[in-house]
């Protein structure tokens, strides 16, 4: 059985940019946009886009 042509990395496949941040990315994209307060939990934070 052959594996489906969606599935196959090409040579055209470059690394997409990442639309998911990490909490520590998170956390750090907060940080520099001055949104974040030291011993603020990491639990439940707000929305952010990545920049780019």
């Amino acid at each position: 059985m052959s594996q489906h042509s969606s599935f196959k990395k090409g040579a055209g496949s470059a690394k997409a940019s990442q639309t998911v941040l990490k909490r520590f990315e998170r956390i750090d994209l907060l940080k520099k946009r001055g949104q974040w307060k030291e011993g603020q939990s990491v639990l439940g934070l707000i929305k952010t886009k990545p920049d780019l």
